[in-house]
C-alpha cells in the first residue's frame, strides 16, 4: 500500500525569520489515499507570547501550551511517525518553512524537498482561477466543516486529506472494479476458449411463416450486405 503523511501546523504567525514558532502539529497517516486511525497531535511550547490576530485564528492561548512541550522533546516522536513517507500539506511551504526552522534549531537534517506534495498547487491545476483555500475546496467537495469553529492542525489535517482524496480523483476510486472486470474477462475468455456444449433440448421456432416473410422483406428493402444474415443460416436472396 502507499503510506502518505497529511500534516498541518498551527504557529504564532507567518515566518519563522522575523521570530514566529510552532504551537501545534497534527497529522493523518493515510494508505491508499484512506486515513488509517493512526494519528500524531502535539501541542508545542513555543518560548515565546502568542500574539492576539494568532490567537483569534486558532484559539490557542499562552496558558493553553504553558506545560506543553519544546518542539526539542517531541521532535524524535514526529520524525518516526511520519518516517520515510511523502508529506502532503496545503500551501506546502509554509508548514515546511517552520518545520524547516524547528529542525535547524534542533539540529536535525530537513525533509528532501520532493517528499512534500502542495494541495494548494494540485487545486490551482485542477481549479484554475478559482479560490482554493482549504475552507474553498471543502465547500467545493461538500466536505462537512461543522467541526471547525476556529483553525486546528489535527481537524485541519483530517479535512485536507478528505480534500486529497478528492484531488486525486475522488471517492469513485474506492469503487475501482478493474480488478473484478480483470477477473470476469479471463473467466469469460476461459469458457470461450472451452466452447459451448450443444443444447440438450433444442428450442422450436417461435415465429410464424407470415412474421418470417414480412421480416425477410424488411431486410432486403433495409440492408445492401445481407452477409451478416447469411452467417446465421439464412439464405436471403438480395432484392
Amino acid at each position: 500500500m502507499s503510506r502518505e503523511i497529511v500534516l498541518d501546523t498551527e504557529t504564532t504567525g507567518f515566518d519563522p525569520r522575523t521570530g514566529d514558532r510552532m504551537i501545534e502539529v497534527g497529522c493523518i497517516e493515510i494508505e491508499d489515499l484512506l486515513p488509517t486511525g493512526r494519528t500524531f497531535h502535539r501541542l508545542i511550547h513555543p518560548e515565546r507570547l502568542i500574539p492576539p490576530d494568532a490567537i483569534r485564528v486558532h484559539g490557542i492561548t499562552d496558558d493553553k501550551v504553558k506545560d506543553a512541550p519544546k518542539f526539542a522533546e517531541i521532535v524524535i516522536d514526529l520524525c518516526d511517525f511520519i518516517g520515510d513517507a511523502p508529506i502532503i500539506a496545503h500551501n506546502a511551504q509554509f508548514d515546511r518553512s517552520f518545520i524547516d526552522h524547528e529542525f535547524g534549531r534542533c539540529g536535525r537534517p530537513l525533509f528532501p524537498e520532493d517528499r512534500w506534495i502542495d494541495t494548494l498547487k494540485l487545486a490551482q491545476t485542477r481549479f484554475p482561477g478559482m479560490a482554493n483555500s482549504l475552507d474553498a475546496l471543502c465547500k467545493r467537495y461538500k466536505i462537512s466543516l461543522v467541526e471547525r469553529s476556529l483553525h486546528g492542525a489535527l481537524i485541519d489535517a483530517r479535512l485536507l486529506a478528505e480534500v486529497y482524496l478528492e484531488l486525486k480523483g475522488g471517492k469513485e476510486r474506492r469503487l475501482d472494479l478493474s480488478a473484478s472486470r480483470t477477473v470476469a474477462t479471463a473467466a469469460a475468455a476461459a469458457h470461450a476458449a472451452a466452447g459451448y456444449p450443444p443444447r440438450p433440448r433444442p428450442l422450436e421456432p417461435r415465429g410464424s411463416e407470415a412474421e418470417h416473410a414480412a421480416h425477410e422483406a424488411f431486410l432486403q428493402a433495409t440492408l445492401k450486405d445481407l452477409s451478416l444474415w447469411k452467417g446465421y443460416g439464412l439464405e436471403i436472396e438480395a432484392a
